[in-house]
Formats: C-alpha cells, structure tokens, sequence
C-alpha cells in the first residue's frame, strides 16, 4: 500500500503557518491585516 502524501505534524505546521511565524514578516503582518478586514474567525493555523 503507498503512504498518504499527508502526513500531519502539529508543531511543522504552527511554525510554517502560525499566528507568530506570520507575525515575524512584514508580508506575514499583512496577510493577519487582510483576513481581520475580510472578517476571518480564524487569522492563522
């Protein structure tokens, strides 16, 4: 049987997409801006 391309890690995924890492880079900081001006209940991971 062939293995799933997915394979979740909680902590990868926080580090590659998380509110923080988004935080860190000034295209990351507009990214948060534009999902609060869409209205996101979520803005990251």
């Amino acid at each position: 049987m062939v293995k799933r391309t997915w394979q979740p890690k909680k902590l990868k995924r926080l580090r590659k997409h998380g509110f923080r890492s988004r935080m860190k880079t000034h295209t990351g900081r507009n990214v948060i801006k534009r999902r609060r001006l869409v209205g996101r209940k979520k803005l990251a991971v």
